[in-house]
């Protein structure tokens, strides 16, 4: 199984390096536009193969999409990363030419492939790759929901003081710091409800640093964060390509679920071979509804500044 990762930067490599290190493919490319770039990365992660054991060939090449050819999965991580005080919106007239040419490019020497989308901001980039290519809905999945959940069960681990692989806990609505929506309501500890250890007051202060758990890291590291979106996208790529059918929080393309049309926004999904096999509808409450679809203008109204570009 081949997976390809458009973009050797902090994300893209670290995708590889997980992908690589738990065998979840027999073949990763990495592909920069920058010269050397990818290949570097490549290469280094080649080297750890006699100390960790891996056998995933993994290679890297300079814009040569010839090499991607016969890629069951195609990561695409281009576009610039967020720079403090920046907002994921902001990145839209940067980042939509650059997801569009790849996603154009890689269907030329891959047509079955399913895509994965971690170019910010993401469900706004989705709806691009989905409507700029006229692939099915099931092949173009935003990863941001991933990325979201594993830090609102971070946040739910320390307030706890429990492993965080003992909570289930999931994030929906726009990958966004004010439209994603942390279902504190539904959150469990080994099946428990969390509100059984935890104060609405706690609550809803793991749910306020998961919103901004993007720009945290961002203000910290001076960009983007990379090992936990690293390892989120090799996470949803191992469901696709060993069909394991885990239910996890995806930006999809959204016919009437949850009342919302013609846009990508983080709902749950069952992931396996095909992509998005199933959407799944869980019972909001009333606040969780009014929220959603608040998200879901928000998203619309990114998605306008797209207008010019799939003309």
């Amino acid at each position: 199984m081949k997976v390809t990762i458009v973009g050797a930067g902090n994300v893209g490599a670290t995708c590889a390096d997980v992908i690589s290190y738990r065998g979840i493919a027999s073949e990763v490319v990495l592909l920069d536009i920058k010269e050397g770039f990818a290949e570097g990365k490549a290469l280094d992660i080649t080297q750890c193969a006699t100390n960790t054991g891996f056998n995933t060939k993994v290679s890297g090449v300079t814009n040569d999409y010839s090499k991607t050819a016969g890629s069951d999965v195609v990561v695409i991580t281009s576009g610039i990363p967020r720079k403090p005080g920046m907002t994921r919106e902001e990145l839209i007239g940067i980042n939509a030419g650059i997801v569009k040419t790849v996603a154009e490019n890689v269907l030329k020497y891959s047509p079955n492939t399913i895509i994965v989308v971690v170019s910010n901001p993401m469900d706004t980039m989705t709806y691009l790759a989905l409507k700029a290519t006229g692939l099915p809905k099931n092949r173009i999945i935003g990863m941001g929901g991933a990325l979201d959940s594993s830090r609102f069960r971070t946040y739910l681990s320390l307030a706890l003081d429990k492993p965080a692989n003992d909570i289930s806990a999931m994030v929906i609505g726009g990958h966004g710091d004010t439209t994603m929506i942390p279902l504190t309501r539904l959150a469990s500890y080994n099946g428990i409800p969390v509100s059984e250890f935890l104060s609405e007051e706690v609550l809803q202060k793991v749910a306020a640093d998961t919103m901004v758990g993007g720009a945290t890291l961002t203000g910290l590291l001076g960009t983007s964060a990379w090992y936990a979106p690293g390892a989120s996208v090799a996470y949803l790529v191992d469901s696709i390509l060993n069909d394991q059918k885990k239910m996890i929080a995806c930006s999809v393309f959204v016919e009437g679920e949850y009342g919302q049309n013609d846009i990508c926004i983080g709902v749950p999904c069952i992931i396996g071979k095909n992509g998005v096999e199933e959407i799944l509808d869980i019972n909001l409450n009333d606040q969780e509804k009014a929220l959603f679809a608040k998200s879901a203008d928000a998203v619309r109204n990114m998605n306008d500044a797209l207008k010019t570009i799939l003309v």
